[in-house]
Parts: structure tokens; sequence; C-alpha cells
């Protein structure tokens, strides 16, 4: 009875993250390099640090030893989710759609699979590779539209490419999430993760304002900082570390193949653009995927301890 409450958890939690996630990629569609790259990623996750700092500051002084000693993988940690993960997004914004981000952002469970197997000899089974097999073809009867010889027309842009970055980015931040465990509270260690990626990120924002790219302070740009660090910041991340500690990152990474899907939805209820039935049937691949690669095997001692 207790392991399967909170595997039923996951799995409503695996529904509902990539949600967040999607409003990241249609806030770079949106705001489509109004806002310089760097200072939109360096203002939303200053910002993120200080609306956790509140709650999080006499955790991160109680395990300030415990902090120390992890530094080095915290400050990886910062620079891959909050760096490598932040200015590329925004500027694929500019060049390329939030449907193209959120397709090639749900290679992401590929990616997780391989570095797994490569670095740490993960095994994969076979009903994970079906799930898998299942997401792919369901992100492509929805990109193609329902037709295959749609794959020969499609074109990338600059904006693909920084993706692809990110993704990558993406990828090693959530392996890394699970093999570099840690005796840190999950929201405790985010801050300590987010600082990280705060300064990591100082150095390229001076650059940009060197090259004459600043941002303004206005109502706009902040709404901007303050919706990315509530929503795809502090709400997603921490969903993201909480499932990659409940079922591992592996099957966490399955969600992403969702992302395509929420993004075709909520250009249905903001845009006005209406569902066709290449959506409905590539839903119908990827949630039996999605079951398939997050029940293929019981959570590892590791992914279950993973952040605490």
């Amino acid at each position: 009875m207790g392991d399967r409450s909170p595997h039923r958890l996951a799995y409503v939690l695996l529904l509902f993250a990539p949600l967040l996630m999607s409003s990241n990629m249609l806030a770079a569609r949106w705001v489509e390099g109004s806002v310089p790259p760097v200072a939109l990623a360096f203002g939303r996750w200053l910002l993120t640090a200080l609306l956790l700092l509140p709650f999080t500051a006499g955790g991160l002084w109680r395990r300030r030893s415990a902090v120390a000693a992890e530094w080095p993988t915290l400050l990886l940690l910062g620079a891959l989710g909050m760096g490598v993960c932040g200015p590329p997004v925004y500027l694929a914004g500019v060049t390329t759609t939030a449907t193209n981000i959120g397709l090639i952002y749900s290679t992401t469970p590929i990616l997780i699979v391989v570095f797994g197997r490569i670095f740490w000899g993960e095994r994969v089974s076979v009903l994970q590779a079906s799930g898998i097999a299942l997401c792919l073809a369901g992100v492509l009867a929805i990109v193609t539209r329902g037709d295959p010889a749609t794959l020969a027309t499609l074109s990338f842009t600059a904006g693909d490419l920084w993706t692809v970055l990110a993704t990558l980015g993406w990828a090693l931040y959530s392996v890394l999430l699970k093999h570099r465990p840690s005796s840190l509270d999950l929201t405790v260690r985010f801050t300590a993760i987010t600082l990280g990626g705060v300064l990591v990120l100082v150095p390229f924002l001076g650059i940009e304002a060197a090259l004459g790219e600043r941002a303004l302070f206005d109502a706009r740009t902040v709404g901007i900082w303050v919706f990315l660090a509530l929503v795809p910041g502090i709400g997603a991340y921490l969903l993201y570390g909480k499932l990659v500690a409940m079922v591992g990152p592996s099957r966490t990474g399955l969600l992403m193949y969702l992302v395509p899907v929420y993004i075709a939805g909520l250009a249905w209820l903001l845009l006005g653009e209406q569902p066709r039935p290449y959506h409905l049937a590539g839903l119908a691949l990827i949630l039996p995927g999605i079951y398939l690669g997050t029940a293929a095997t019981a959570p590892s001692p590791a992914a279950r301890s993973g952040s605490r």
C-alpha cells in the first residue's frame, strides 16, 4: 500500500509537470528577443532565488557544511539547469516556433537513457524501450500532422540548434540529479542550485551588456520575470526534482513527450488554434507509451533516495 500510493501520485504529477514546463517555451516565443536572453534568464533565476530564500535560508545555514561539501555538484547542476537550459531557449524563441522548441525538447527521454547507459551502465528494459518508441511515434504523428511525407520538408533554423544545446543540458541535468544524490532537502538543494546558476550567468550577463544588450526595467519585463520565476521556475523545477526522486530520471524524462501536446492545447486555448485529429492520434500513442515507460521497472533505491 505504501509503495503504490506514491506511484499513483507520480502518474498524476507526470501529467501536470509538462504543463508548467511548456509555459517557458511559449514565453520564449512570446518574448521573441524583446528582452536580451541572458538578462531574461538571469532575472528569472535571481528572482526565483529571492522568492525561495525566506523559506530556505535557515535550512541553507543549518546545512552549510553539506552545502560546502556538495558545492561543485550544485554549481554544475546550476550551470546545466539554469545556464545551458536558460539563454539558449530564449535565443531559440527569436528564430523558431514554440512547437519546434517543444518537439526538440521531447527527445530528452532518449538522451537520458543514452547518457545513463553510456556513463552509468543503466539497463534499458524491453517495456521501457517500447514505451519510448510509442511516445516517439505519437510526437511524429503531431509534427507530421498525420502525414509521414511531411518529414521530407521539415527545416531547421539557428533557434532549433540553440534548442538542441538546451536539450542536451537538460538531459545531463536530469541524470545528474539522480547520480549525484544529496543529503539536502529538495527545496534547500534547489535554492543552492539556483544560486549556483545565477553565479554562472553573471559573466555572460556582463558580456551581453558590454555588447549593448540591456533589459529595460519596465512593468512588462518585471512581469515576465515574475511569471518565469513562479511557473516554469519554482513550480516546474521543484516538481521535476521531486519526480526524479520518486521514479528516477529515465521515467521522469518521459513527461517531455507531452510538452508538444500541451503546447498545441495551449495554442488552442490562447490563440484559437483548433485541435486536429492527428493531435488526438498522437496523444493516444503518447499516453500508453508513458505508462509502459514508467511501469517498466520499479524505482531503484538511488532513485527513491535522490533528493530528500
